[in-house]
């Protein structure tokens, strides 16, 4: 688990200020991995009480143009984020109750990672979604059901 001391160092080294809000916001996007803003905002307003929405809000826009902060945008959901920035991990997201959990790496053909034609872009990322549904809702769900 990283510890303040870590989180301090990523700020440091990103060229932001370490502040008590924003080793906030990054202990509880490691705390509570993809969780949406609102989540975070609770999370942090524990620790720091009298924090505003927007601040939160700011700190994370911050946190992700810097790098230290992953945020996912899953369709239909409300943007996530994580602390796990720097490799190319996918995600598995389920339709009904917008879980997420990682998957490290795709098996198979990874041709797909790669445009055929990549219009001139210096491509740098592939963020690859998988959807269905989680052990949870499938178990649950009626039409999983004989």
């Amino acid at each position: 688990m990283p510890s303040t001391r870590d989180f301090s160092e990523r700020l440091r080294a990103a060229g932001l200020r370490v502040t008590r809000q924003r080793l906030a916001v990054l202990d509880a996007a490691h705390e509570h991995p993809h969780a949406d803003a609102d989540r975070i905002f609770d999370a942090v307003g524990a620790v720091v009480p009298g924090i505003g929405r927007h601040t939160v809000y700011d700190i994370l826009h911050a946190l992700s143009a810097h790098g230290l902060l992953r945020r996912i945008r899953p369709a239909g959901f409300h943007a996530r984020y994580e602390v796990r920035v720097g490799d190319s991990h996918h995600h598995l997201v389920c339709r009904s109750c917008a879980v997420i959990s990682d998957v490290d790496h795709t098996v198979g053909d990874s041709r797909c990672l790669s445009p055929v034609d990549d219009a001139g872009f210096d491509v740098d990322e592939a963020d690859v979604v998988f959807w269905g549904l989680c052990r949870d809702c499938s178990t649950d769900d009626p039409r999983q059901q004989p």
